[in-house]
Protein backbone atom coordinates (compact mmCIF):
# COMPACT_ATOMS: atom_id res chain seq x y z
CA UNK A 1 0.00 0.00 0.00
CA UNK A 2 1.08 3.27 -1.29
CA UNK A 3 0.37 5.46 2.45
CA UNK A 4 -2.20 4.22 5.17
CA UNK A 5 -5.07 6.92 4.62
CA UNK A 6 -7.52 7.66 7.82
CA UNK A 7 -11.21 8.90 6.53
CA UNK A 8 -13.19 11.08 9.42
CA UNK A 9 -16.80 11.73 7.66
CA UNK A 10 -20.02 10.97 9.16
CA UNK A 11 -22.21 11.11 5.89
CA UNK A 12 -21.63 7.00 4.64
CA UNK A 13 -21.95 7.88 0.92
CA UNK A 14 -18.85 10.32 1.44
CA UNK A 15 -17.51 7.54 3.17
CA UNK A 16 -18.00 5.27 0.70
CA UNK A 17 -17.15 7.50 -2.37
CA UNK A 18 -13.70 8.21 -0.34
CA UNK A 19 -12.74 5.05 0.80
CA UNK A 20 -13.33 3.35 -3.25
CA UNK A 21 -11.56 6.37 -4.38
CA UNK A 22 -8.93 5.98 -2.44
CA UNK A 23 -8.03 2.05 -2.43
CA UNK A 24 -8.68 1.99 -5.96
CA UNK A 25 -5.23 4.30 -5.77
CA UNK A 26 -3.91 1.55 -3.65
CA UNK A 27 -3.85 3.62 -0.25
CA UNK A 28 -4.54 1.12 3.12
CA UNK A 29 -7.74 2.75 4.09
CA UNK A 30 -9.51 2.59 7.77
CA UNK A 31 -13.20 4.61 8.35
CA UNK A 32 -14.30 6.68 11.13
CA UNK A 33 -17.61 8.41 11.60
CA UNK A 34 -16.49 9.85 14.89
CA UNK A 35 -14.42 12.04 16.02
CA UNK A 36 -13.25 10.83 19.62
CA UNK A 37 -12.57 7.25 17.55
CA UNK A 38 -10.60 9.13 14.69
CA UNK A 39 -8.02 11.07 17.57
CA UNK A 40 -7.88 7.60 19.11
CA UNK A 41 -6.80 5.81 15.73
CA UNK A 42 -4.52 8.08 14.77
CA UNK A 43 -2.42 7.79 18.04
CA UNK A 44 -2.10 4.12 17.85
CA UNK A 45 -2.14 3.76 13.96
CA UNK A 46 0.23 6.34 12.69
CA UNK A 47 -1.74 7.17 9.34
CA UNK A 48 -0.41 8.98 6.94
CA UNK A 49 -2.93 11.59 6.20
CA UNK A 50 -6.11 12.09 7.74
CA UNK A 51 -9.10 13.51 5.55
CA UNK A 52 -11.49 15.40 8.29
CA UNK A 53 -15.12 16.28 7.89
CA UNK A 54 -15.74 19.71 9.49
CA UNK A 55 -19.26 19.24 10.68
CA UNK A 56 -19.20 15.61 13.13
CA UNK A 57 -21.69 14.55 15.76
CA UNK A 58 -19.74 15.02 19.13
CA UNK A 59 -16.21 16.38 18.97
CA UNK A 60 -16.11 18.30 15.60
CA UNK A 61 -13.52 17.93 13.50
CA UNK A 62 -12.05 21.41 14.19
CA UNK A 63 -11.99 20.05 17.44
CA UNK A 64 -10.50 16.60 16.50
CA UNK A 65 -7.60 18.83 14.20
CA UNK A 66 -6.85 20.78 17.78
CA UNK A 67 -6.60 17.12 19.36
CA UNK A 68 -4.60 16.15 16.99
CA UNK A 69 -2.00 18.55 16.57
CA UNK A 70 -1.95 18.83 20.43
CA UNK A 71 -0.48 15.40 21.17
CA UNK A 72 3.68 14.72 19.90
CA UNK A 73 2.54 11.32 18.20
CA UNK A 74 -0.10 13.10 15.71
CA UNK A 75 1.29 16.57 15.41
CA UNK A 76 3.08 16.13 12.10
CA UNK A 77 0.30 14.32 10.47
CA UNK A 78 -1.09 15.75 7.51
CA UNK A 79 -4.65 16.56 7.70
CA UNK A 80 -7.60 18.03 4.48
CA UNK A 81 -10.42 19.59 6.16
CA UNK A 82 -13.61 18.57 3.88
CA UNK A 83 -16.60 21.21 4.87
CA UNK A 84 -19.51 22.47 3.41
CA UNK A 85 -18.58 25.89 4.60
CA UNK A 86 -17.11 27.55 1.67
CA UNK A 87 -16.83 31.47 3.52
CA UNK A 88 -12.90 32.76 3.89
CA UNK A 89 -13.41 33.42 7.07
CA UNK A 90 -13.76 29.67 7.73
CA UNK A 91 -11.21 28.51 5.57
CA UNK A 92 -8.74 30.53 7.27
CA UNK A 93 -10.31 29.23 10.45
CA UNK A 94 -9.11 25.53 9.26
CA UNK A 95 -6.31 26.12 8.36
CA UNK A 96 -5.42 28.06 11.56
CA UNK A 97 -6.06 25.25 13.90
CA UNK A 98 -3.94 22.84 11.90
CA UNK A 99 -5.01 21.73 8.19
CA UNK A 100 -2.88 21.54 5.90
CA UNK A 101 -5.45 21.55 3.66
CA UNK A 102 -9.19 22.57 2.88
CA UNK A 103 -11.43 21.34 0.26
CA UNK A 104 -15.12 22.29 0.04
CA UNK A 105 -18.22 20.35 -0.08
CA UNK A 106 -19.32 19.46 -2.92
CA UNK A 107 -15.82 18.27 -4.29
CA UNK A 108 -14.33 16.72 -7.23
CA UNK A 109 -12.65 13.17 -6.39
CA UNK A 110 -9.73 13.83 -9.02
CA UNK A 111 -8.93 16.99 -7.28
CA UNK A 112 -8.89 15.50 -3.63
CA UNK A 113 -6.70 12.56 -5.28
CA UNK A 114 -4.24 15.18 -6.54
CA UNK A 115 -4.06 17.57 -3.32
CA UNK A 116 -3.59 13.89 -0.94
CA UNK A 117 -0.46 12.53 -3.58
CA UNK A 118 1.07 16.21 -3.35
CA UNK A 119 0.69 16.30 0.66
CA UNK A 120 2.12 13.09 0.40
CA UNK A 121 5.26 13.76 -1.58
CA UNK A 122 6.00 16.59 0.58
CA UNK A 123 5.60 14.76 3.75
CA UNK A 124 6.25 11.19 3.08
CA UNK A 125 8.07 10.50 -0.05
CA UNK A 126 8.21 7.23 0.78
CA UNK A 127 5.14 6.58 0.64
CA UNK A 128 4.02 8.76 -2.57
CA UNK A 129 7.08 7.03 -4.52
CA UNK A 130 5.92 5.44 -7.75
CA UNK A 131 9.31 2.85 -7.20
CA UNK A 132 10.92 1.99 -4.10
CA UNK A 133 14.64 0.84 -3.41
CA UNK A 134 16.81 -0.98 -1.33
CA UNK A 135 20.32 -2.51 -2.71
CA UNK A 136 19.30 -4.56 -5.72
CA UNK A 137 15.46 -4.74 -5.09
CA UNK A 138 13.48 -2.98 -6.78
CA UNK A 139 9.92 -2.20 -6.17
CA UNK A 140 7.36 -0.65 -8.95
CA UNK A 141 4.18 0.56 -7.64
CA UNK A 142 3.00 1.53 -10.96
CA UNK A 143 3.72 -1.68 -13.49
CA UNK A 144 3.33 -4.06 -10.00
CA UNK A 145 7.14 -5.27 -10.94
CA UNK A 146 9.95 -6.70 -8.45
CA UNK A 147 13.38 -7.25 -9.48
CA UNK A 148 16.60 -7.76 -7.67
CA UNK A 149 19.60 -7.48 -9.23
CA UNK A 150 17.69 -6.49 -12.46
CA UNK A 151 16.31 -10.56 -12.33
CA UNK A 152 12.24 -10.38 -12.18
CA UNK A 153 11.14 -11.76 -9.03
CA UNK A 154 7.60 -13.56 -9.60
CA UNK A 155 5.41 -12.37 -6.85
CA UNK A 156 1.44 -13.29 -5.26
CA UNK A 157 -0.46 -10.05 -4.88
CA UNK A 158 -0.07 -10.89 -0.81
CA UNK A 159 3.53 -11.22 -1.08
CA UNK A 160 3.75 -8.09 -3.49
CA UNK A 161 1.54 -6.01 -0.58
CA UNK A 162 4.04 -7.47 1.98
CA UNK A 163 7.08 -6.69 0.55
CA UNK A 164 5.79 -3.33 -0.51
CA UNK A 165 4.85 -2.75 3.57
CA UNK A 166 7.98 -3.25 4.69
CA UNK A 167 9.98 -1.97 1.69
CA UNK A 168 8.20 1.53 2.34
CA UNK A 169 8.81 1.25 6.31
CA UNK A 170 12.33 0.38 6.44
CA UNK A 171 14.26 0.04 10.07
CA UNK A 172 10.64 -0.39 11.53
CA UNK A 173 9.91 -3.77 13.29
CA UNK A 174 5.98 -5.13 12.63
CA UNK A 175 4.35 -7.82 15.09
CA UNK A 176 2.30 -10.77 12.66
CA UNK A 177 -0.74 -8.66 14.20
CA UNK A 178 0.29 -5.58 12.69
CA UNK A 179 1.03 -7.23 9.13
CA UNK A 180 -1.60 -8.94 9.40
CA UNK A 181 -3.80 -4.95 9.73
CA UNK A 182 -1.77 -3.42 7.65
CA UNK A 183 -1.50 -5.86 4.40
CA UNK A 184 -4.50 -8.08 4.69
CA UNK A 185 -6.77 -5.60 6.26
CA UNK A 186 -8.02 -5.46 9.75
CA UNK A 187 -11.47 -7.06 8.93
CA UNK A 188 -9.40 -10.23 7.70
CA UNK A 189 -9.94 -14.21 9.23
CA UNK A 190 -6.96 -14.77 8.59
CA UNK A 191 -4.93 -16.92 11.63
CA UNK A 192 -1.76 -15.18 12.35
CA UNK A 193 0.29 -18.15 11.00
CA UNK A 194 -0.55 -17.19 7.37
CA UNK A 195 2.01 -13.94 8.14
CA UNK A 196 4.65 -16.66 8.44
CA UNK A 197 3.67 -18.73 5.43
CA UNK A 198 3.96 -15.73 3.13
CA UNK A 199 6.87 -14.12 4.93
CA UNK A 200 8.71 -17.34 4.14
CA UNK A 201 7.54 -17.64 0.71
CA UNK A 202 8.77 -13.95 -0.03
CA UNK A 203 12.26 -14.71 1.71
CA UNK A 204 13.05 -17.54 -0.66
CA UNK A 205 11.56 -15.35 -3.88
CA UNK A 206 14.14 -12.98 -2.86
CA UNK A 207 16.93 -15.11 -1.44
CA UNK A 208 17.40 -17.37 -4.81
CA UNK A 209 21.16 -16.74 -5.91
CA UNK A 210 21.55 -14.52 -3.00
CA UNK A 211 23.36 -15.30 0.50
CA UNK A 212 21.75 -12.62 2.70
CA UNK A 213 18.23 -12.72 3.87
CA UNK A 214 16.65 -9.22 3.52
CA UNK A 215 13.74 -10.12 5.38
CA UNK A 216 14.38 -10.70 8.97
CA UNK A 217 12.68 -11.04 12.53
CA UNK A 218 14.37 -9.06 15.19
CA UNK A 219 14.81 -10.48 18.46
CA UNK A 220 11.72 -12.47 18.04
CA UNK A 221 9.53 -9.85 17.90
CA UNK A 222 8.59 -9.55 14.33
CA UNK A 223 9.49 -8.80 11.08
CA UNK A 224 11.42 -5.82 9.62
CA UNK A 225 13.40 -4.88 6.52
CA UNK A 226 16.97 -4.67 6.78
CA UNK A 227 18.69 -2.50 4.56
CA UNK A 228 21.92 -3.62 4.99
CA UNK A 229 21.61 -6.71 3.00
CA UNK A 230 23.95 -7.42 0.66
CA UNK A 231 26.42 -4.95 2.07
Amino acid sequence: MAANILIVEDEEPIQILLAYNFESEGYAVRSTANGEEAVRLASEEKPDLVVLDWMLPGMSGIEACRALRAKPETREIPIIMLTARGEESERVRGLATGADDYIVKPFSVPELLARVKTILRRSNPAAAAEELQAGDIVLNRRTRRVTRAKRDIGLSPTEFRLLEHLMGNAGRVYSRSQLLDAVWGRDNFVDERTVDVHVGRLRGQLKRGRETDPIRTVRGMGYSFNERFGR
